[in-house]
């Protein structure tokens, strides 16, 4: 056996035994994720995984249902928001108002300027795990 097969036979022996270990329901394994923007009176989603809708619910405010329900609503999300121009003005993801809601089917996630003032974004990632 070559020095070639003998190294195609241990990454195939480490690729088997990483396969039963890390699976979907892998804490480490994002849940769901999205890309999305607001823009022209639009949401466009430009991927996603485990997503069934984004709805903007009001200037910088949106509800990202999942596809299929996370196990309670004891996950973790993080997101990060890109500015709509290029003047420095800056648009990042923030904390949930007290109003919004986070339940194992759906999360609201906000958008708002350095100045602490709602606003949209034309892409704003969104990741949770669980």
């Amino acid at each position: 056996m070559t020095l070639v097969q003998r190294i195609a036979d241990l990454v195939a022996r480490i690729g088997g035994v990483v396969a039963t270990k890390i699976d979907a329901t892998h804490p480490g394994v994002a849940r769901a994720w999205v890309c999305f923007g607001y823009a022209n009176n639009q949401i466009t989603v430009r991927a996603q995984h485990n997503l069934a809708s984004v709805t903007r619910t009001a200037t910088g405010r949106y509800r990202v249902t999942f596809a299929t329900p996370m196990p309670d609503a004891n996950y973790c999300w993080t997101a990060l928001a890109r500015s709509s121009v290029d003047t420095g003005q800056q648009r990042i993801a923030v904390v949930r108002a007290s109003g919004d809601t986070k339940t194992a089917q759906r999360v609201d996630v906000s958008c708002a300027t350095a100045a602490t003032s709602f606003a949209d974004s034309s892409e704003i990632n969104l990741v949770v795990y669980r």
